[in-house]
């Protein structure tokens, strides 16, 4: 589970405010160890006031979701990462983050995210596969 989560090219990141309400949008992200990083990046947002923030500051208890369909059923699976998130605070941290995910996104080498970064970690997997 932990190799096809460290592969998927996009995952899913649900996250809840203080009062329940789910929101799920799709991120960039590598792993380092044990831990999930992703980061706010360049790309068009209506505003730098993300949701995902928000909820995570309120509730940081979080799921990452990657996933892989075909036709063929027989090939399809799932694993899902709860975990605990927090906004980076120390530079290093930060900046081995983006060095992870600028080796995994030539985007993100031509553009670094400026963040913030998040860290998701203490993650618990779990998941489905047909085979």
């Amino acid at each position: 589970m932990k190799r096809r989560l460290a592969e998927a090219p996009v995952a899913r990141l649900a996250t809840a405010d203080v009062n329940g309400r789910p929101h799920v949008v799709p991120i960039s992200f590598a792993m380092d160890g044990d831990t999930i990083y992703f980061a706010v990046d360049a790309k068009p947002k209506r505003s730098r006031d993300l949701k995902r923030l928000r909820n995570i500051a309120a509730n940081p208890a979080v799921s990452v979701l990657v996933d892989h369909y075909e036709d063929d059923w027989t090939r399809l699976w799932w694993v899902r990462a709860d975990g605990t998130a927090r906004v980076v605070q120390d530079h290093a941290e930060a900046a081995r983050a983006t060095d992870a995910l600028a080796g995994r996104y030539p985007q993100y080498r031509r553009a670094r995210p400026a963040g913030p970064v998040v860290a998701i970690s203490n993650i618990r997997l779990s998941g489905w596969s047909a085979s």
